[in-house]
């Protein structure tokens, strides 16, 4: 089950990245991100990546950008996503976002604010265990009995109060049920890393 467009927003720490455009093709598999520095990335990608474009190492004008959608097309991508914020790329026009509806290509809008490093790594380990999810059967069916703690996970971005509220009990049993939950996953050192690895399992096991 691979990863798909419409999902980038919904891993963990990722709900700032916006979808603009190009929903038509949102459930596009996700191959690999790839962060696009050269004016032009079509001899640099081979076909599915999640192109980053952040405007750091060269000026990105409108006009630009619409090039990056028409060459993104020609050497199908799986989306473009482009990082706002005063210092570079300031906003993404609306008829940017027209355009990627028309050659229905996704197109997302990331804040500087959000490190690309963090963004890299979480699509990457997503990537990593959507490969993988098909052998995880075992795995899938503890996922399945917390579906309603990662649930609350999501709906309350992480606060373990909120969440408490939401299932009704104790913040205690919240914090208990999140650590059950992480235990034991091979190849994982940190707690944390341990329930954001079972939080995209739970999102990439989603039918």
């Amino acid at each position: 089950m691979p990863l798909r467009c419409d999902e980038i927003p919904k891993l963990p720490g990722l709900g700032a990245i916006r979808l603009r455009g190009g929903s038509a093709a949102a459930k596009n598999p996700v191959r690999w991100p790839y962060v696009a520095e050269n004016r032009s990335f079509k001899s640099w990608v081979k076909g599915g990546e999640l192109v980053f474009v952040t405007g750091i190492s060269r000026h990105r004008s409108p006009e630009n950008l619409a090039e990056c959608l028409y060459e993104g097309k020609e050497c199908a991508i799986s989306g473009l996503v482009v990082l706002t914020g005063d210092a570079y790329i300031g906003h993404l026009p609306n008829t940017l976002c027209k355009l990627a509806d028309d050659l229905a290509i996704p197109l997302f809008e990331q804040p500087y604010s959000l490190p690309m490093v963090e963004v890299s790594e979480t699509v990457g380990r997503a990537i990593v265990w959507s490969e993988q999810a098909a052998g995880y059967t075992q795995d899938a069916d503890t996922l399945a009995g917390s579906a309603d703690l990662l649930n609350a996970w999501i709906a309350c971005r992480g606060n373990q109060r909120a969440m408490a509220q939401t299932l009704g009990c104790h913040r205690n049993t919240v914090r208990n049920r999140m650590n059950q939950l992480s235990h034991n996953l091979p190849g994982e050192t940190d707690s944390t890393d341990h329930f954001k690895t079972r939080l995209m399992a739970h999102l990439l096991l989603q039918p």
